[in-house]
C-alpha cells in the first residue's frame, strides 16, 4: 500500500508526522499532499480572521465534503462507503502518528 508522509504543525506550534495510507486508485500522491495543505492553509486563514470553534470548523469541512461527494459521479451508497472507509483510515494514520507537543521556553 502507498503512503503519502505528511507534517502537519498547528498554529499553536504542535507537529504532527503521518503516513497517511493512499487508496489503491490514487491517482497522484503529490496532488493529494498539495490540496491538503491548500486547505488547511484555507482553513487556517479563516480561523486567525475570527475566533471560530472547532466543532464549527468540523461541521463546515464535513458540508464541504458532502458537496463535493455529491458531484462525483456514481451511487450515492457506492461514494458514502469510499468516504467513510477513507476517513477512517485517515484517523487510524493518527493514531500511529508521531506527535510533538511545542516547546515553550524562557528566554
Amino acid at each position: 500500500m502507498k503512503v503519502l508522509p505528511y507534517r502537519a504543525e498547528t498554529l499553536s506550534g504542535d507537529v504532527y508526522e503521518i503516513a497517511f495510507p493512499l487508496h489503491e486508485d490514487t491517482q497522484s500522491a503529490v496532488r493529494v499532499g498539495q490540496l491538503v495543505d491548500a486547505l488547511l492553509a484555507c482553513v487556517d486563514r479563516e480561523v486567525r480572521l475570527d475566533n471560530v470553534g472547532n466543532g464549527d470548523v468540523l461541521q463546515a469541512m464535513s458540508m464541504a465534503l458532502a458537496i463535493r461527494a455529491a458531484m462525483v459521479p456514481g451511487q450515492r451508497e457506492v461514494v458514502e462507503r469510499l468516504i467513510t472507509d477513507l476517513l477512517r483510515n485517515a484517523m487510524s494514520a493518527l493514531d500511529r502518528s508521531d506527535y510533538r507537543p511545542a516547546t515553550v521556553g524562557h528566554a
